[in-house]
């Protein structure tokens, strides 16, 4: 029998056809263009600390939330932050908002109360000195009152 030595390598000498020219361009534009990201993350700006920046309610309102989670959002445009959050399903829940305002020193003396609610040492002795009379004497009439009926 003869040998044919070619017979079961007859893609080996084999070459696809050259592609034209406005193929060619199409394919170094496909491979020179990073990949696609979605629109959200072009309009939510994350800071390198972590912190997800918005503009506005409505900002905060299109977020999304992986399922089960939940996010500080801050407020660009105003005093404001939101925590969103949804549910195991991915179902978001109501947005909660909240307002921040500076605190000063000034505020934060005003808003000390005195110390009436507490009593001094002096007057807790003199509390548990009467609670002691009491179960004192109440101890006492029960003894009489036990040994008269025995």
């Amino acid at each position: 029998m003869a040998s044919y030595p070619y017979y079961g390598n007859y893609n080996q000498f084999y070459q696809p056809p050259l592609q034209d020219n406005l193929a060619q361009m199409r394919n170094n534009q496909y491979m020179q263009m990073p990949p696609m990201q979605p629109m959200q993350q072009a309009q939510n700006q994350q800071s390198s600390n972590g912190i997800i920046w918005v503009q506005g309610e409505e900002g905060a309102k299109a977020y999304m939330v992986a399922p089960g989670n939940s996010v500080l959002l801050m407020d660009s445009e105003n005093s404001a932050f939101y925590i969103k959050s949804s549910d195991n399903s991915g179902m978001p829940m109501p947005l909660r908002i909240f307002d921040y305002v500076e605190r000063n020193a000034r505020q934060q003396t005003q808003n000390i109360k005195p110390n009436a609610e507490y009593v001094t040492r002096q007057e807790f002795d003199a509390l548990s000195a009467r609670i002691n009379d009491i179960m004192a004497n109440i101890n006492n009439n029960g003894e009489s009152v036990g040994e008269s009926n025995a």
